[in-house]
Formats: C-alpha cells, structure tokens, sequence
C-alpha cells in the first residue's frame, strides 16, 4: 500500500487496503483482520458516514499541496474551476470579485486554488499568495503580509535601479509618499526594495485606527503593483478560519 500512503490517501483507508491483501494472501493480522466482506463493507461505510472521525487523519493536510491526483492535476473540478476563471475575466473587464473556496479539511481547496494560478500566469497576471496560522492570530494581516513579503522577494532577484524591483520603489514613493515605509514593519522585504533613503515613520494610532491605516497602504500597496505592471493582480488567502 506504499504507492496509496505517497498518494496521501488516508491512512485508515491504506490500513483496510493492506488488511484485505493480508487476509487474501491467508496472512490475517490478528483480531482487527477481516474475515467476510460484511466486515470490509460496514467498515468503508463508517468511512463515508463519519469521514471526520472514521477516515481523515493528520496527514489530509498534505493534500492541500500534494492532492489525490497523480503530477498535481486536478480531476473532476472543472465545473469549479471554470466559475473561478469566469469569475477572473469578469474582474479583468472591470472591478474586483472574491471567490469563496468552501469543504471539508483535505477536500483539495489548495490545490483548486493553485490549479488556478496557472491560468492567471499564463495569461500574464499575477498571483500572489498566503496562508493564514493559528499560531499568528494575533499579528494584523499575517497571511497578506507572508504573501506580499513573498512577492518583493521574488523582485529582488532582479536587482539595479533599472530593475522591475526599483522601478516598483520609484511608483510606491511617489504613489504613497512617506508612508509606505509604514508597511515595512509587515514586509520585510520591501524594506530592502526602498532602500535606505527615507527613515520609517511612526504614527502614534490606537490599535483599531493602526489597523485601518495599514488595511488602506495595503489596498493601496496592491494598486500601485497592479498599475505599475498593467496586470491584472489575484490574491489567493488559504486558511481562511485562523484570520
């Protein structure tokens, strides 16, 4: 059942496969082997009555990157995935639309979500991103911040002032002035795309007005990449139950 486990199907359900091929080879197990195929019945039953309890296990969370399919394709979701591509165009046309990926941990949501990336990519858009923890509830924004941090660092790999990444400083200076050195405490690594030219500011808000002031620079970062690179911008957020 090696070939099933590095699917990442779940275990309980590796275990009844191996339990089946051990009776069938007149190798039972001891007192959890199957005997008649009643036993194998009630069992898969259980499993599709009660997947929470009787099939999923710690390691469904790996299908977020890995799914059931073979080479990382997605089969039987292109119903959902073209209303997700459907819904992209519209936003292209004019706008900006959310899609809500909604099902039980381990039903693929992840891979749906990165199947999509590559049509955004290959139609030159950009996607960006981020998966929220339950360990960093606390910190504002935590997956827009991993998924924007991400981003800038893929920019700095094309250095120089005449590089995407500083043609991208120049914009978000003269686009949002001082104050976007205000995000730098989220994204690090944008810190190192403006340089050291302009010292951080620090504005002495309440934590309620400091978050609104950091959701509106983030809007605003997000404007200022889609314009700057006339590209349509599509920010995927996983784990949408730690936010």
């Amino acid at each position: 059942v090696e070939p099933l486990k590095a699917k990442c199907l779940p275990g309980s359900l590796c275990d009844l496969v191996a339990n089946m091929l051990d009776c069938a080879d007149c190798y039972p197990s001891g007192e959890d082997s199957y005997h008649k195929m009643s036993e194998v019945r009630d069992d898969l039953q259980m499993m599709l009555e009660k997947p929470t309890i009787y099939l999923y296990d710690q390691d469904m969370g790996r299908l977020s990157i890995t799914g059931l399919q073979p080479g990382g394709t997605v089969f039987g979701r292109n119903a959902e995935l073209s209303t997700i591509k459907d819904t992209y165009r519209r936003s292209v046309s004019g706008g900006s639309e959310m899609v809500i990926i909604s099902g039980a941990s381990g039903s693929g949501k992840s891979l749906l979500g990165h199947e999509f990336e590559k049509h955004v990519l290959a139609g030159g858009g950009i996607f960006l991103s981020g998966k929220f923890d339950q360990l960093q509830q606390g910190t504002p924004f935590s997956a827009l911040a991993s998924a924007f941090n991400v981003y800038c660092g893929i920019l700095l790999e094309d250095s120089g002032p005449s590089s995407i990444a500083g043609v991208l400083a120049s914009k978000l200076r003269s686009s949002m002035g001082r104050d976007v050195h205000y995000l730098t405490k989220l994204i690090p690594n944008l810190a190192i795309i403006l340089g050291p030219e302009t010292s951080p500011i620090y504005h002495n808000d309440d934590c309620d007005n400091g978050q609104k002031r950091l959701l509106y620079l983030l809007c605003q970062f997000v404007d200022v990449i889609s314009s700057t690179f006339s590209a349509p911008v599509t920010l995927f957020l996983d784990d949408l139950q730690w936010a």
